[in-house]
């Protein structure tokens, strides 16, 4: 499988976030996975690729132009694609994905995990979304996605678009478990 990885490039968070991402890389190489993540060479991004290349496992990174001008990319990638801006980014790192995890980040996780579920809720991807939910940290966010369906913003059929996990050894059972996404995804999309 091709499983893309959002996650995020700071170093200042908590070490338990490097492991979790250290640990996933190492697990999805061992299991034969190819990787595609946004390329970066430090925070989670580097340790998710630094586990999955010492375990001799494929990553794809894809990082944008102006990032590489400021030296971001992981020099230990063979498969490094320069894009030309972030919305092609994101754009290559969910085609032709079988699934999507999410680790914890900031803004442009969020901004990758959002767009991935709002593409799952239009029909247009229909492969499973893993939030690995380490120190609890997709909790808050879970509760929130709850209130948008009170609130009669999603429909009730939309909390299965995603789930949480809480450690790396639950991804890819998670992954494999999940039903692809309903075909007729469209006809529940808007809110009536």
């Amino acid at each position: 499988m091709r499983i893309c990885v959002y996650c995020a490039s700071s170093q200042m968070c908590d070490a338990a976030y490097h492991a979790a991402a250290t640990r996933l890389g190492e697990l999805l190489a061992e299991a034969g996975h190819c990787i595609v993540y946004g390329g970066g060479a430090v925070g989670l991004m580097g340790s998710l690729a630094n586990g999955a290349l010492a375990r001799g496992g494929k990553v794809i990174g894809i990082i944008p132009r102006f990032m590489t001008d400021v030296e971001w990319q992981h020099p230990g990638i063979e498969n490094l694609e320069v894009v030309e801006d972030m919305r092609e980014r994101k754009h290559r790192l969910l085609t032709g994905s079988d699934a999507v995890v999410a680790l914890p980040g900031g803004c442009g996780t969020l901004e990758e995990l959002f767009e991935a579920v709002t593409l799952k809720r239009l029909g247009l991807y229909f492969n499973p979304i893993v939030l690995l939910n380490t120190k609890n940290f997709y909790a808050p966010l879970q509760t929130f996605m709850q209130q948008v369906i009170g609130e009669r913003f999603m429909n009730p059929e939309h909390a299965a678009m995603w789930s949480l996990v809480d450690a790396p050894e639950q991804v890819l059972p998670r992954i494999m478990t999940t039903e692809k996404w309903r075909e007729d995804a469209r006809d529940y999309a808007v809110v009536r």
